[in-house]
């Protein structure tokens, strides 16, 4: 009797709470066949997309782009103080030309005979161009220098610096070394002539060009 009792509390339990019966285990297997399938990684689908072609790098200025860019170059005051010397020494020298030239001629025409302000006006007007090419060839090479880093004008400098030097040594040989001569001689005479012509027309000419494009 009391066999029968536990037995009827035990059905009226279970039919009282159903969800707590467990599932039969065959009703398990096919949940943990579907739980143990691998999905290969390969076959995960994504949202995100590749990147562009050249996404996620910087841009940075190029050398060549670098090197466009103006250089500026200061220069001192002192330099711009031997161009205003060197610039009137130059202007000085262009009387004294004239002036040795009406006097170089008369000598040369009439050697010893000459007029003694002939004489005198080629000693001074000699002395005074030795002054002012030795001013002039400092000053001169000195700014070529400082101005060596600025590209604009560079050869046009370069070639009035040349072409002064090359009248400093014409007017030097005119001078020291066929004056004297070129009272004995009149080929020494022609010779000192077209010397000290050619040194002031390659000092003229140069000085014109550097007026005129030295900008």
């Amino acid at each position: 009797m009391l066999v029968l009792s536990a037995l009827w509390l035990s059905l009226a339990s279970a039919a009282a709470h159903p969800d707590t019966i467990p599932p039969p285990a065959a009703s398990r297997e096919p949940m943990d066949s579907m739980a143990a399938i691998a999905i290969p990684p390969a076959s995960i689908p994504t949202t995100a997309s590749a990147p562009p072609p050249g996404a996620g790098t910087l841009a940075r200025p190029s050398a060549d782009s670098a090197q466009g860019r103006p250089k500026v170059i200061e220069l001192s005051d002192w330099y711009y103080r031997r161009l205003t010397i060197h610039r009137w020494v130059a202007y000085g020298t262009l009387p004294i030309f004239a002036a040795q030239w009406a006097a170089g001629q008369r000598l040369y025409d009439d050697t010893r005979d000459a007029p003694t302000w002939a004489k005198t006006t080629h000693r001074v007007g000699a002395t005074a161009l030795a002054a002012g090419f030795t001013v002039n060839t400092v000053t001169g090479l000195w700014n070529l220098w400082d101005s060596r880093a600025v590209e604009q004008g560079r050869v046009l400098r370069t070639i009035h610096g040349v072409s002064i030097l090359v009248a400093d040594g014409l007017f030097t040989y005119a001078g020291a070394k066929l004056t004297d001569q070129a009272e004995q001689s009149a080929d020494k005479r022609r010779q000192h002539r077209t010397i000290a012509l050619s040194a002031m027309a390659l000092t003229t000419v140069s000085g014109v060009a550097m007026k005129l494009w030295n900008r």
